[in-house]
């Protein structure tokens, strides 16, 4: 690796640990929201991201690059699929967020990667190696362990998980660059919810009535979500895939201790051998796919 290499990769592990930690600390920006309802807030997510998408877009891609992808009808019905999956995404776990359950949504975002892998095996013909095996294994026990205990579905994580896997099988395949994509997930939903939003202010249900100081710390929601997205696209071109997927469990770690210490939310012992049981899973996880990856590129 030459030095510019080892610059550039540098660069791109800063990036993907940055992001990582900016979804991390997340939570606390959403329940700052309080106590402006979750769908509320969903609504005005959606319309933000799409303003600062869409001149973010314009600003580094240009109008023609903007527009292209409406010439493929398939691609565009795709992007609006992958849109409103990815919201129903977002709304659970803000609502989760608020409604006291941090710790739910960060041992969905522990599942999600090996749900990924699961849906890419059904859905795409993906082998299915021994290290995914033990590692699909433990994640189903550690799910298994939380519902023979709490006698009840873990609904939140499983939503978190399978949602966001829904998502990724929908953008597989689409190379468009991470503003672009992001952009055209929510520019034909937000008509709608900008008219949502309209009728709440318009019936005193909106965000106006708890103050001007959290209506602005709410307008910021745009950015709070498509920073991460541009350290992300930054890591993407400048790391590897092992690597970038391995910073992806600092987020719901940073997540669970803010649950715990932050929120102070209940942490039961069986939530403990869930997480361990879990984490197993992801170690071998991700020693299977550094192994393929040094396989890869002793073939090169």
């Amino acid at each position: 690796m030459t030095l510019d290499e080892r610059k550039k990769y540098k660069q791109g592990l800063i990036s993907a640990v940055l992001c990582s930690v900016w979804w991390g600390i997340c939570p606390i920006y959403w329940a700052w929201l309080k106590p402006i309802e979750s769908s509320t807030i969903i609504f005005y997510r959606i319309v933000l991201v799409a303003v600062v998408c869409t001149l973010g877009a314009l600003i580094f891609y240009g109008r023609e690059t903007v527009l292209a992808p409406l010439k493929d009808r398939k691609l565009t019905l795709r992007m609006i699929g992958a849109g409103i999956i990815i919201t129903i995404n977002w709304s659970v776990y803000i609502w989760a967020i608020n409604s006291g359950h941090v710790i739910q949504t960060s041992i969905g975002y522990y599942i999600e990667p090996l749900m990924v892998c699961l849906f890419g095996m059904i859905f795409f013909g993906e082998k299915l190696n021994r290290y995914k095996a033990e590692a699909l294994a433990f994640g189903a026990a550690g799910v298994i362990a939380v519902i023979v205990y709490f006698k009840e579905f873990p609904g939140i994580a499983l939503a978190i998980a399978i949602s966001f896997s829904c998502y990724a099988a929908l953008k597989k395949g689409i190379k468009m660059p991470p503003l672009l994509s992001l952009m055209y997930e929510t520019v034909f939903i937000a008509p709608f919810a900008l008219m949502v939003v309209f009728w709440l202010e318009g019936t005193g249900q909106g965000a106006l009535g708890f103050g001007w100081g959290r209506y602005v710390l709410l307008l910021l929601c745009g950015f709070v979500t498509a920073l991460p997205l541009t350290l992300f696209a930054d890591a993407a071109n400048k790391t590897s895939m092992f690597m970038l997927g391995l910073t992806e469990y600092i987020s719901p770690t940073i997540a669970l201790f803010i649950g715990i210490f932050y929120f102070k939310e209940d942490f039961y012992p069986v939530q403990i051998i869930a997480f361990a049981i879990i984490w197993v899973g992801l170690v071998i996880f991700s020693l299977g796919e550094l192994k393929e990856l040094r396989g890869d590129q002793n073939v090169g």
